[in-house]
């Protein structure tokens, strides 16, 4: 069995410089066109271009009567009655003067009409329309009012959500140019972790409680999973799950074997397969152990096997790399805003602090949860916010305001 070499953990970089390295190397990972179908939540590499004007004929606002405006000249005007226009039918014949045709909401003006009087305004009396004098809007949607043939309807970086579907089948595209999703593989590391459902059986086992959170984790903020293992501490072990999921993956995520003990080997046991470590060691708490590197084009996150760490870290850079690969930008995930505290806080630590909050939605506000453990995995049960407490930060009385992320 080969023998891993000492790679220390010091915190090694600021938790700021550590964030501008990810962000510096991870760019969009190439344009490709799909199905309308697919693109839900997927962001656009291109404007998305108009293929016909909106609407593609003069048609109506309302349920109503067509009619010329220069024949409502007195206070009532009663018109021949000559004809019906339905949403989606043809062009109806031209209008002639002292006429009126039947007309409904998206249909095709008559050419020669100006304006539908709408139908509780009016009344017919056997072949006739009687109108009262035009005033108020004239409700005729112009053709393309809405949108022309060509326009630019949604701009590069436009992520495609109900609304935006809405504009992009409306503007006849059956297929859109999006980034592609960045591929992601965890790969967990540890004799001790079991799949959920079999610890049980064995007293000196635990259950691997990340590697699905991860991917659900992954999924949420635009991953496409393409894989999930588990490897024992064997150094070979782990290099030969590592090259396998190299084969697949634009983001491998390594979980535990991050911290300097002497069964943590992650990093080791990737150093063969070309690893360019940026970082190792991250002046933050939780997440200390935190590491990034490159091998070729893959990015390789390496987190720390204490759960709220892992999931902590995870939120605050894994996150933003898969926004940043697939097209979204790194900071879409990183959208901080202030809350109220609602309980005082002590002073900080000499690392960056990233606690639990509870959020109170009608105070606006924020609670930290007692007794924060890198560790813990109750507490992430209720944990909806990360409360950012700098290096050195004083005493925070409550009702201070404080940066949070939502978790």
């Amino acid at each position: 069995m080969a023998t891993a070499p000492e790679i220390p953990c010091a915190a090694t970089i600021s938790f700021d410089a550590a964030q501008a390295i990810v962000r510096e190397g991870a760019v969009p990972l190439g344009l490709e066109w799909v199905p309308l179908a697919k693109a839900g939540r997927r962001i656009l590499a291109r404007a998305a271009v108009a293929q016909i004007d909106s609407p593609r004929r003069d048609s109506a606002a309302m349920d109503g009567f067509a009619v010329r405006s220069q024949d409502l000249a007195g206070e009532v005007t009663r018109l021949k009655l000559c004809g019906e226009s339905f949403a989606g039918g043809q062009t109806p014949s031209p209008l002639l003067p002292g006429t009126a045709i039947r007309i409904s909401t998206g249909a095709p003006m008559p050419p020669g009409a100006d304006r539908v009087v709408i139908r509780e305004y009016t009344r017919v009396e056997g072949g006739e329309v009687i109108v009262p004098r035009a005033s108020g809007k004239p409700h005729v949607r112009l053709r393309a009012s809405d949108f022309a043939l060509g326009t630019a309807l949604l701009a590069p970086g436009t992520r495609i959500d109900a609304r935006t579907m809405v504009v992009a089948a409306a503007a006849d595209l059956d297929r859109l140019p999006v980034w592609r999703r960045p591929r992601l593989h965890i790969l967990t590391n540890g004799d001790e972790l079991a799949p959920p459902g079999r610890a049980g059986a064995n007293e000196d086992a635990i259950p691997d409680s990340l590697s699905e959170a991860l991917l659900l984790m992954a999924r949420q903020w635009g991953a496409k999973p393409v894989g999930a293992s588990r490897s024992g501490d064997r150094i070979d072990d782990l290099r030969a799950a590592a090259q396998l999921a190299l084969g697949e993956a634009d983001v491998i995520v390594m979980v535990g074997g991050a911290s300097d003990g002497t069964r943590d080997r992650t990093r080791a046991a990737l150093m063969p397969l070309g690893l360019q470590l940026l970082f190792s060691g991250v002046a933050m708490k939780p997440g200390k152990p935190l590491w990034y590197g490159r091998i070729g084009k893959t990015h390789v996150l390496g987190l720390p096997g204490n759960p709220t760490a892992a999931l902590t870290t995870a939120r605050l850079f894994l996150a933003p790399l898969i926004c940043a690969l697939s097209g979204a930008g790194f900071d879409y995930a990183l959208r901080w805003c202030e809350r109220v505290l609602l309980e005082d806080v002590p002073a900080g630590r000499e690392r960056d602090q990233f606690l639990c909050g509870i959020a109170d939605e009608i105070l606006d506000g924020v609670t930290i949860i007692e007794r924060q453990q890198a560790s813990a995995q109750m507490m992430l049960a209720q944990a909806e916010l990360l409360v950012e407490r700098r290096s050195g930060a004083q005493f925070a009385a409550s009702g201070t305001m404080l940066r949070c992320l939502r978790f």
